[in-house]
Formats: structure tokens, sequence, C-alpha cells
């Protein structure tokens, strides 16, 4: 059972600001301390099936969260790709697929922001930048997300 994204807390502070490029990569402030970053890593790694790696939708520095290739939903995946649900920044901000009706709230508590791409419609409208988690407490919401989006990805 994946949880409900629209009951998460609200998340404090200002919404960060982004690059403003067409595909933003990171946040130009509140980036995740190196422990957090290691612990969200350490979270994806020890999905059932998950692979980490360079991601081949994004910049050489993200690392990817892979599932092996097989006929899986359009929306779960990041695209061009057909195997990364999701992929994490050096700042520890993120790119994710997520189920498509919790966007709008991911967006309205202040986790996310649709992804640029989402607006081609060669891409999945599931698309959301997720800002690098902070601390421990925003922790806990990220491996919530991304949860939700791995189980989004193998269903």
């Amino acid at each position: 059972m994946t949880a409900d994204l629209t009951a998460l807390p609200a998340r404090a502070g200002t919404r960060p600001a982004t690059t403003g490029l067409e595909i933003p990569h990171d946040q130009l402030e509140a980036f995740s301390p190196p422990e957090i970053r290691s612990a969200l890593i350490e979270f994806v790694r020890s999905l059932p099936g998950v692979q980490t790696g360079p991601s081949s939708v994004s910049e050489p520095g993200s690392l990817a969260f892979r599932l092996p290739r097989v006929d899986r939903a359009f929306d779960a995946f990041l695209h061009p790709s057909v195997d990364e649900f999701g992929h994490v920044h050096r700042s520890g901000f993120l790119h994710l697929a997520v189920p498509l009706n919790s966007v709008a709230a991911l967006t309205d508590l202040g986790w996310a922001e649709p992804h640029p791409i989402s607006r081609r419609p060669e891409f999945p409208s599931s698309i959301v930048m997720f800002y690098a988690p902070r601390d421990t407490g925003e922790l806990a919401v990220a491996t919530t997300v991304l949860r939700a989006s791995y189980h989004q990805a193998v269903a």
C-alpha cells in the first residue's frame, strides 16, 4: 500500500529558488547535507530490484534509480528512459516520477514543483522536481515520496 502523499505535512520555510533553466538541475540554496543525501541513497538502494548508477537522462553527476526494463507504465518513468524512475543530484535535489494525483499536493505543500519537461507531450506529466531534504524530518518525507514513486514503477 502506498502512502497518501496528499496528507504530508507542509514543508517549512520558503520555496527554494531554482536555476530558472528549462531543466533545472540544482537548487540555488538549501542543499542536502552529505549525511542526508547518503541516507537517501541508502534508502533507495534498499528497495527490492533497484539499481543505481549514472543517470542516462540527466547530468553525469546525478545518480539514477533504475528498475529492470520490462513493460511498465509510461507515467512511472523519466523519459526517454524506460528504466529510470528518478535520480538525485549532487545537491540532493531529486527528479522523480510520482503518482499523477499527488503532483498538485506536493506542489501546494511546498515539497516539489512540476518539472518543466512534463509540459512536452512526449514526457509524462508525473515528473516533479523534489526539493533537497535538509534534515532527518525532510528525509522522512522524501523517503515516503520515493517509496510511492517506486511502487508506481513496479506496479
